[in-house]
Order: structure tokens, then C-alpha cells, then sequence
């Protein structure tokens, strides 16, 4: 997705020298983080952490804006291109793209740092309760299903999770939609579920759950998040509380990855610096984003980053005294 703006060209201009061994901020910055489509987690999450950027650092110069995009898989080649700056992807996306693998298989993108954890990615596959079999994943097979918008992070993570599971695309009727689409599909009958991975509560299928859309969210088996992690091993147990969703008393089991907040290597160090600062100086703002944001904090900032973080995450959290895992330091600091 182009961004066709005056914003891009400044931020192309303004943040140029992290490659360089630069540390010092540019004086003026446009920056903007990639997110994904509506109705979903990261995109009101990015939205939130780019206006308290903007207002936190007006004084220095930097502004942030939050753009959506198909997710993670985007967000990737938004910024290797330069059009974004900043981006939230999926645990299972950076290890891909830092490493090759994957999607990415053979291009690998070593530019590619982390800044801090943000929240869970909740695994959240729905199925109208009239194709409910065991309340398992796998009862999917044979419905027609919403996989994600193409090229995003929940269409790769699906796939992914599909293929442990011994099911391929051709064993459903594949649809690409976002969050929001794939909940009034689902309640006009156009299809019968959908997967919808974010931080809880995700507004589509609180839709859903209000509306009386007669849904079910299915649940893993332990088996089933060995064999999804013997593929990729980046998901753990998750279980939604009861009443997180209207009507449903009970908890749910199912599976999580990381989320967490990615940076261009291209961006200076004290930029990143004074970016990963304001978040943990303003933690009520940042809480009161959106209750997945409430997992931000120092204790978790770390767990489950993919790749190594960015010099300035890595210098404020030095400070902070925080143990840095060595897979985490960045390349070239002793």
C-alpha cells in the first residue's frame, strides 16, 4: 500500500543515519508506523501510540502517523521500501522475515529491529455454532472461511496453524477479508467463520457475540499447539477469561504469539531512544489505548521479541536495568 502524501517524503528525507552510526535525531521528523485494517487490534493501537508520540514530542521535532495495512506481511515491505518507518507485526512474521523463511523464503530482511512487546496475539477462530462439531480448530474443514486479507499476517499464521494441523487451503473455501468484513459476512451468511488473531477483546467478534450471531470461538487441544509449534515455535496456551465476550460465561482455550513493535534499522538511535522512553513514561496513556495495551510494561518488554532490538530501544532499556538476552543485542554492540 503507497502512501501518496507529503508525510512520506519528509519522513524518507528525515530519517535517514541509524545504518550510519548516527545518534543524534534529525531536526524535523515525519515518521509512521504501519499497523493493519480496521476492527482489529493494531490499528487502533498504532493509532494510539502515534498521537501520544506527537503531542509527548512535539518539542523535538518528531511527528508520527499511524497508517493501515494488510498486517504484518506488509508491514514488512512497507519498510523495506522506506514507506513506513516503524510497524506492529506478529511474532511468527518477524522470525520469517528476519530469517528467510517462510513467505520470505530466500529474502531474508536484515534491517529489520524490534523496540518492545506490546500484547498477546490471541488466536480467535470463529464458526457459526451450526458447523460446530468437536469445538475444535480443525472443525473448519469444510466450511467456507475467512483466512485474512491477502499478504497479511493473519492469512500467513492460518496457513501456518492449518498446515500443522493437517489441513491444507483446499480442505476450505477460502475468503480474504478483514476483521470487520469477515464479521458481517458471517452475520449476513455469506460465509461460516473466519480467523481473526489479535489482543483481547476484538471488537468484530464483540460485534459478533452482541448481535447474536450464534458463533463459537473454537478452542486448541495441547496436541494441537504442540503440532503448531513443532512447525513454528513461537505460540503458547492462552486462555480467554470468561465474559471477555457478551454472553459467554466460560473460558475458552486457545493459543497466542507475540505482538510486538518493529523499527526500520535506517532509523537514528536517538530517535528510537526517545520513542521507547515516552512509552514508559506515560504507561497510563498508554494503558488506556485499548485493553490489550494494558500488557505493556517493563516486565514483559522483552519476551518473545523475534529479532534483535534497535540501538535506541537497547540503550533505554540498559538503563533501565534490564537482563538483554544476547539473541536481542543489536548487531554490532559490544
Amino acid at each position: 500500500m503507497a502512501l501518496i502524501s507529503l508525510f512520506l517524503t519528509l519522513a524518507l528525507t528525515g530519517c535517514g543515519g541509524g545504518g550510519n552510526g548516527n545518534t543524534s535525531a534529525p531536526k524535523q521528523q515525519f515518521l509512521t508506523v504501519a499497523t493493519a485494517s480496521p476492527g482489529g487490534t493494531y490499528y487502533p493501537i498504532g493509532v494510539g501510540l502515534a498521537n501520544l508520540w506527537s503531542e509527548k514530542l512535539k518539542d523535538k521535532d518528531i511527528r508520527v502517523s499511524a497508517q493501515s495495512s494488510a498486517g504484518s506481511v506488509e508491514n514488512v515491505d512497507l519498510l523495506q521500501k522506506g514507506e513506513a518507518q516503524l510497524g506492529i507485526f506478529q511474532g511468527l512474521i518477524g522470525v520469517q522475515a528476519y530469517e528467510g523463511r517462510g513467505r520470505f523464503e530466500g529474502s531474508p530482511y536484515k534491517g529489520l529491529r524490534s523496540i518492545v512487546m506490546l500484547w498477546p496475539n490471541v488466536e480467535h477462530f470463529v464458526l457459526v455454532n451450526s458447523a460446530v462439531k468437536t469445538g475444535s480448530v480443525t472443525d473448519i474443514k469444510g466450511t467456507k472461511f475467512s483466512i485474512g486479507p491477502r499478504a497479511s499476517g493473519t492469512e500467513e499464521s492460518t496457513l501456518v496453524i492449518m498446515k500443522a494441523l493437517g489441513l491444507n487451503p483446499n480442505d476450505i473455501s477460502a475468503e480474504h477479508l478483514g476483521y470487520s468484513d469477515t464479521a458481517s459476512a458471517i452475520k449476513d451468511g455469506r460465509i461460516q467463520g473466519g480467523s481473526m488473531p489479535a489482543g483481547i477483546p476484538v471488537s468484530a467478534i464483540t460485534d459478533l457475540y452482541a448481535s447474536r450471531a450464534n458463533v463459537t470461538i473454537l478452542e486448541f487441544t495441547d496436541e494441537q499447539l504442540q503440532a503448531v509449534n513443532n512447525l513454528y515455535n513461537t505460540w503458547f496456551r492462552f486462555t480467554i477469561p470468561p465474559n471477555t465476550y457478551p454472553g459467554v460465561d466460560k473460558e475458552i482455550k486457545t493459543i497466542a504469539q507475540p505482538n510486538w513493535l518493529g523499527v526500520a534499522d535506517t532509523v537514528d538511535e536517538e530517535t528510537v531512544y526517545l520513542l521507547t522512553k515516552t512509552i514508559f513514561e506515560n504507561l497510563d496513556a498508554v494503558h488506556g489505548i485499548h485493553d490489550s495495551a494494558k500488557n505493556i510494561s517493563l516486565d514483559n518488554a522483552l519476551k518473545g521479541l523475534p529479532v534483535p532490538l534497535h540501538p535506541g530501544a537497547y540503550r533505554y532499556f540498559k538503563e533501565k536495568g534490564l537482563d538483554i538476552p544476547e539473541k536481542l543485542i543489536p548487531p554490532g554492540v559490544k
